[in-house]
């Protein structure tokens, strides 16, 4: 068993399923002792640690990461993970919807980081990791609401870093680009035709695929791993290149060659 994290305690939020359950049991595969909060905790496996919240409620959020601390003697690291989509244009969404998702997504993370500060600054090793989206940095269509969110994200990420460095606190945010997860197969699935759309995600990444969960949870954990001790306020996208490359479009095929993408050298390189 990797050891990287023996000794260390970690809570996920919605560890439940996706990006934050694949974190969750990549962090207990290196060693750590790993609640999961989360809506539904009834999936999380052994040897996690589900336990019920909702990141809406500071009253549930209070008693979850107390539970979760009990549970783990203490708290070392902190994946802010939960949150909710939206799609749609500023003007497909209403102000209650727009309130919601802010909720969620942005003010959720605040209830919980706020509710783990104590046991986080009681301890020798304190990372947290937020989880935003390529949303945050690249303008996507219709998804205004939800981006809106993940550049609250970003910016927060960085103020908490700020603030927290004294403290060695160590705070970080992943970037993924559009992942294979439960939320964006039921997205598709009410599409028209799904399998069309499936092919055009797909293509606006470089790489021509989605990323996956495990692909996200391996960036949470270098973020959060003590290897990476003076890593902090760093925003790292796991997006297939989506957000930094700007690729040629194919080229015709040129009889001879193998890679018709690759430019043809025409005297001097």
């Amino acid at each position: 068993m990797n050891a990287e994290f023996a000794g260390l305690r970690a809570v996920v939020t919605g560890g439940g399923s996706g990006i934050g359950l694949a974190t969750a049991r990549l962090l207990a595969e290196r060693g750590a002792a790993v609640a999961c909060l989360d809506l539904d905790p009834t999936a999380v496996p052994a040897p996690l640690h589900g336990l019920r919240c909702d990141v809406t409620e500071d009253a549930s959020v209070i008693e979850s990461v107390a539970a979760a601390a009990r549970h783990l003697d203490g708290i070392d690291i902190l994946v802010n993970n939960a949150g909710v989509g939206a799609t749609g244009t500023i003007g497909a969404n209403p102000d209650d919807e727009w309130h919601r998702v802010f909720d969620v997504n942005v003010v959720g993370i605040i209830r919980v980081t706020r509710a783990a500060l104590p046991h986080l600054r009681a301890s020798a090793h304190a990372a947290v990791v937020n989880i935003g989206s390529i949303a945050a940095s690249t303008g996507l269509p219709d998804r205004a609401l939800y981006s809106a969110t993940k550049g609250a994200v970003q910016a927060l990420t960085l103020a908490m870093a700020a603030d927290h460095v004294a403290e060695e606190i160590r705070v970080n945010c992943v970037n993924p680009g559009t992942a294979d997860t439960p939320w964006v197969r039921r997205l598709l699935d009410a599409t028209a035709d799904p399998a069309a759309e499936l092919a055009a995600l797909r293509a606006r990444q470089p790489t021509g695929r989605l990323v996956t969960a495990d692909e996200v949870a391996a960036a949470v954990a270098y973020l959060a791993s003590p290897l990476a001790a003076a890593t902090t306020g760093t925003v790292l996208a796991v997006d297939g290149g989506a957000h930094g490359l700007r690729l040629r479009p194919a080229a015709p095929a040129v009889p001879g060659r193998e890679n018709p993408s690759l430019p043809v050298n025409r005297g001097n390189p």
